[in-house]
């Protein structure tokens, strides 16, 4: 009979010697003397490599082609290597012979440099040492391409060992290169000394004219990307004087200003802003801003991304100088295939240009723009006229006019729009339009967002005398006070006290209700603190009452457009960067510290500490090794197992005292971690933001009670004037003292820990879950958020109930009165760890039954007020079986216990599972 052939897929996949796979056919081509085939192979292994397969077992193959003089194959060879040298770096430092061979080469500078540039990319501690004597001859090396390799080489080795590029002198030999005949050289010796400043936040490019001198025909000759690197080196340079200033901008900056790279041209501007502070000339400022408007205004036809960015940093730009752009305001104006994104950044920059001069022109855009479909587009027109009217006074009239036109469209989100930028012209000009008042209270019923509903308050308690019915306008918001949002509230809270001090015959019922609601009714501690202020400045010095609520205040400027001066010149100086897109300075949303000096930081001062990664890494470690934390936190070690033998005859009475009570006083560590509990983008309650907490209740010595408290300041100016308050809770949970927390500057992080006492805030019964509610007061605005904790955090020390008081209770309690429940424990463990971790979160052994298939234990534990807990908790021997059956004086207190109970255990319960593997239980 003829043999059947082999498939010729299976042919390729099988071998003699059985199977092979694709790895063996990958080391068969590696290995082969055809350097094409080795060459191809190479490709397929990058090729593997780069959509996610493993291929690192060819690591000595592939190192093995690198003895070859074919550049193509060796570059193939460097990318592999590259990829696997953190996987390998056994391997990889086997192959640093052919690295150094190849970076001698006498022939090839491509092959120097791509050896110096592939052993700066193997990030390894290993390599640096073999790295230096190649790198130094890179450095002078004939061949600019070279050199201009090895100053990148230097950032990145600095990045792994910054003390061996300083201690090697590659610093000064940087320094050196940005005389280099080659402009290329200069323009990477410039962006790696930067990029080695920023990371070590030391000076290390050291600017002076003589370096200047250097820098500025380089600028005129390398390419676009090395002319960015240039011009945000000069930007840093300080001039001594205006002649220097303009020596420098005629000499190489302002002829960047017609490249038709955007971000060359943004550079340029940003050093021309900043020398603009060293001209005496204000002639010379003024010729430069309007040499700066023509490639403004060409950037402005680019890709709608560019525009977005040319126009983040416009704002910026007319902030700080306010007559450039001034007569091109038209090129700001919304086309009607605009993005989204662009329309409001146009928006937002024509309220910065509008003038005197071109107020109608804005108005008439504005207006139009009031009109489109897109509501977000028109919210921002609607507020952009409310700015321009406090900012130009002279059009504050025909501001106010516009806005009437679009209240009587009566479409609802213009309405409420309008009423609150109203409310803002109002507080500028008093007295001076208020007869447009009656048009608003019209809109009075359309009103649905908390900011329109607080300014239209605002606004008939600061006119109740003049608006017939106010106390009936007032009176309509309170059927939903409860409801509202805290804004409105407090609003609300004013505005009728302030309409009582004008007309205290007609408002004095309203107002009674208000401070009813606002105090006896309300848990929002800052309302209720308002209310019980108003009440008695009203009963005790009405007088007193009307210098603080109706005195004259100073008129507003609205400065929700404009930047801070230090904020701004700090953005100005970041021009063309991710500062300037993001209106924010660098360190609130980077961290260029490197990783050594931090790792140093967070050694001696957690000051720079992220602590959400903290955090996050805290939670991977404990659930890590679950066993060996819960034999750790008990105290036990393996050797209790032997102690249990010795002990197990006993049938009555209590088990050995645990190893925890040898450490009396030591708090338990906590259940529930840090972890956060306000993220910067939640505002407060007037609408700041930027104040990050991460918070827990925890235990401490002498079983006190604290809430450990972290707060990041993620907005750009400091946070101080710290205060804190809780709402009522069902343990009463209140602060001990004052929250001590200093300063906290932008981008920093502060920690504190606030002693709780029990007992002063009771509300109700308590229900699962456990939490706190917090109200954080700082200067930039009042933060709520709350903190949840387990039950251990309310327990109090000091030992088991009596065994004839347990059992009284315990009998009294009929059996339909006390909750069962039974799962299985998480791992395995010991009768004494059990008691040893229950006695460390402050719930105590009364009595202890053995029988032959199971343990029995009686427990009792007693809360902050008085509430006790009795439980009867039944181990299985030969198995992770656990019953709990449990009552209390209070019912409330079961379902507490036994979630408490599951958490401190780690026992997963299963309500309504089987109980016939379980005897009845004793007592």
């Amino acid at each position: 009979m003829r043999a059947l052939g082999t498939p010729k897929a299976v042919r390729q996949f099988f071998d003699g010697a059985n199977r092979r796979g694709e790895i063996g056919e990958f080391k068969e081509e590696l290995n082969h003397s055809n350097i094409q085939r080795k060459k191809e192979a190479l490709k397929k292994v990058i090729q593997a490599m780069t959509v996610g397969s493993d291929v690192s077992s060819l690591f000595p193959d592939v190192v093995n082609c690198m003895q070859t003089s074919s550049l193509d194959l060796k570059k193939l060879v460097y990318l592999y290597v590259i990829n696997y040298a953190k996987a390998q770096p056994d391997l990889a430092i086997l192959a640093i012979h052919s690295f150094r061979k190849d970076a001698n080469d006498p022939q090839n500078p491509l092959l120097r440099a791509l050896a110096v540039r592939t052993m700066g990319c193997i990030r390894l501690e290993q390599m640096t040492e073999y790295l230096l004597e190649p790198l130094r001859r890179s450095c002078k090396d004939p061949d600019p391409y070279v050199r201009k390799t090895a100053t990148i080489c230097v950032a990145k080795l600095f990045d792994i060992n910054p003390e061996l590029v300083e201690d090697q002198g590659f610093l000064e030999i940087l320094r050196d290169m940005l005389g280099d005949a080659n402009p290329m050289v200069v323009a990477n010796a410039v962006a790696s000394l930067c990029e080695i400043s920023t990371a070590a936040r030391k000076n290390y490019l050291r600017l002076d004219e003589d370096v200047i001198s250097r820098l500025l025909p380089a600028l005129n000759e390398c390419s676009e990307w090395g002319q960015v690197f240039i011009l945000d080196a000069l930007a840093m340079y300080d001039p001594p004087n205006s002649k220097v200033a303009e020596a420098i901008l005629e000499r190489g900056v302002l002829v960047r200003l017609s490249h038709a790279n955007s971000a060359v041209v943004l550079s340029a501007i940003k050093v021309m802003m900043k020398f603009m502070d060293r001209l005496q000339s204000h002639e010379m400022v003024r010729a430069l801003c309007r040499k700066m408007t023509p490639p403004l205004v060409t950037m402005l036809s680019a890709e709608p991304e560019i525009q977005y960015v040319v126009m983040r940093n416009i704002n910026l730009i007319v902030q700080k100088q306010q007559n450039i752009l001034q007569t091109d305001i038209r090129m700001f104006v919304c086309k009607y295939n605009d993005p989204l994104y662009v329309k409001l950044e146009k928006i937002a920059v024509m309220v910065q240009l509008a003038s005197d001069r071109n107020i109608d022109q804005v108005l008439s855009e504005f207006r139009e723009y009031a009109s489109e479909v897109d509501i977000e587009v028109v919210r921002h027109s609607v507020r952009a006229i409310g700015q321009a009217a406090i900012k130009i006074e002279r059009a504050a009239e025909r501001c106010v006019d516009c806005l009437l036109e679009l209240i009587k469209t009566k479409v609802n989100y213009v309405v409420q729009e309008a009423i609150v930028v109203i409310r803002d012209i109002f507080r500028k000009y008093p007295g001076k339009y208020e007869v447009i008042i009656s048009d608003l209270c019209e809109s009075l019923d359309s009103l649905d967002e908390p900011d329109a509903k607080a300014a239209m308050i605002w606004i008939i308690g600061e006119y109740a005398d003049r608006i017939d019915n106010s106390g009936d306008l007032l009176e309509s918001f309170l059927e939903t006070f409860h409801e509202e949002p805290s804004m409105v509230q407090l609003q609300l809270l004013t505005a009728t006290v302030k309409m009582c001090l004008k007309s205290p015959q007609t408002s004095r019922e309203l107002v009674g209700r208000v401070l009813k609601l606002a105090t006896d009714e309300s848990n929002n501690p800052d309302l209720r603190d308002r209310g019980y202020m108003y009440w008695r400045m009203l009963s005790k010095s009405p007088e007193l009452a009307r210098q603080v609520l109706l005195s004259e205040r100073p008129s507003i400027t609205d400065s929700s457009y404009s930047m801070q001066p230090k904020v701004l010149d700090r953005l100005i100086m970041n021009i063309s960067t991710l500062a300037s897109v993001y209106h924010q300075v660098p360190e609130a949303f980077c961290d260029n510290t490197p990783s050594k000096a931090r790792e140093e930081e967070d050694d001696d001062d957690d000051e720079f500490e992220d602590y959400s990664d903290r955090i996050q890494q805290v939670r991977a470690e404990m659930q890590e090794g679950v066993g060996e934390r819960y034999r750790e936190e008990s105290g036990d070690d393996d050797e209790d197992d032997e102690d249990r033998d010795s002990n197990a005859s006993s049938s009555s009475g209590g088990s050995p005292r645990p190893k925890s009570q040898q450490h009396e006083g030591a708090p338990p560590p906590p259940l529930r971690p840090l972890a956060p509990v306000l993220s910067e983008q939640t505002r407060g309650q007037n609408g700041g933001q930027g104040l990050r907490v991460a918070a827990a209740v925890v235990r401490g010595r002498g079983g006190a009670i604290g809430l450990q408290l972290m707060v990041g300041n993620f907005s750009p100016q400091p946070m101080s004037g710290w205060a804190v308050q809780m709402n009522k809770n069902a343990f009463g949970l209140a602060p001990g003292g004052p929250l001590q927390l200093p300063e906290v500057a932008p981008n920093g992080t502060e920690k504190t820990m606030l002693t709780l006492v029990p007992n002063q805030l009771l509300s109700g019964p308590p229900s699962l879950p456990l939490y706190l509610e917090v109200a954080i007061k700082t200067n930039v605005d009042v933060f709520y958020f709350s903190v949840g904790y387990d039950l251990s955090a309310v327990l109090v020390e000091g030992g088991p109930v009596a065994q004839d008081a347990f059992l009284r209770t315990w009998q009294g309690v009929a059996q339909d009165k006390k909750a069962m429940c039974q799962g299985a424990f998480a791992q395995q463990i010991t009768s004494d760890m059990v008691i040893a971790r229950l006695q460390q979160y402050y719930c105590y052994q009364v009595h202890h039954v053995e029988a032959a298939d199971m343990e029995q234990f009686y427990i009792s534990c007693t809360t902050t007020n008085k509430l006790t807990i009795f439980c009867e908790l039944s181990l299985q021997r030969r198995g992770p079986g656990v019953r709990a059956v449990t009552c209390s004086d209070q019912p409330v207190m079961v379902p507490l216990f036994q979630s408490f109970l599951g958490e401190v255990l780690q026992v997963r319960w299963q309500q309504g599972g089987p109980q016939q593997d379980y005897p009845p239980g004793g007592g």
